[in-house]
């Protein structure tokens, strides 16, 4: 993959081509983290990736991604928390929605725009802090990719999803914090239903669950809804 050097300081991005919804799209970003290994020497700094994380491309945005491409959301208000390097709320543009992606790191955010503008797609971007949050503007879709990894953000995530969405989709690749939370917003009184990706071409294929989560008012959770890993 080619190299391409970006406009904050002197690291270097490389380029992505992928096929999804009928297209090919190239994102830039910091590395791709595929396999448990990779992402295992990237946590612990074994790898010269000076970016911040939300500049890599997670197996969780690519699973997202596809999830998405196979939805018809035309018209839908979709709105991204943690956007990183932008892939699954392009796709989501691409695919007829108005999508704000909001990031914490404005270099993920100037990322995710550089992606956004490469490949033809309008998107609007907002800086955002999950812990102070002030939009109450209501979405059809809120979507996150690997976002439930801290167990002290879940409580704002939570407020989010309970204030502006009317439906919620995760990627996740298994995380047990992640898990966690799912289960106790099941518990709670919202429906959790789950679709099953694999990622990457080299053994072992990394798995991801797409998580798309709606609340159900006053009826108790069906476990029948929940295709569980």
């Amino acid at each position: 993959m080619p190299t391409v050097s970006t406009t904050h300081g002197e690291l270097a991005l490389e380029e992505v081509e992928l096929e999804l919804a009928g297209r090919t799209w190239r994102i830039l970003h910091a590395g791709a983290i595929i396999s448990r290994a990779q992402e295992n020497q990237f946590l612990r700094g074994e790898v010269d990736v000076r970016l911040p994380y939300g500049s890599v491309l997670w197996p969780a945005a690519l699973a997202l991604a596809h999830e998405l491409a196979t939805r018809e959301l035309r018209g839908m208000r979709v709105l991204e928390l943690g956007a990183g390097t932008g892939l699954p709320g392009i796709v989501a543009a691409a695919r007829g929605a108005h999508v704000v992606q909001t990031d914490i790191q404005s270099l993920a955010l100037h990322l995710a725009r550089r992606n956004a503008e490469r490949n033809g797609i309008a998107v609007e971007h907002r800086t955002a802090d999950w812990t102070a949050w002030t939009d109450a503007t209501p979405y059809d879709l809120v979507i996150g990719a690997d976002i439930l990894y801290a167990p002290d953000l879940h409580a704002p995530l939570r407020a989010i999803f309970e204030r502006n969405a009317a439906e919620v989709l995760i990627g996740d690749p298994y995380r047990a914090a992640a898990l966690g939370l799912l289960e106790a917003m099941e518990r709670d009184g919202w429906r959790v239903s789950l679709t099953k990706w694999t990622v990457g071409v080299t053994p072992p294929p990394r798995p991801v669950g797409v998580f798309a989560l709606r609340r159900s008012v006053g009826a108790a959770p069906d476990p029948g809804e929940r295709e569980r890993r």
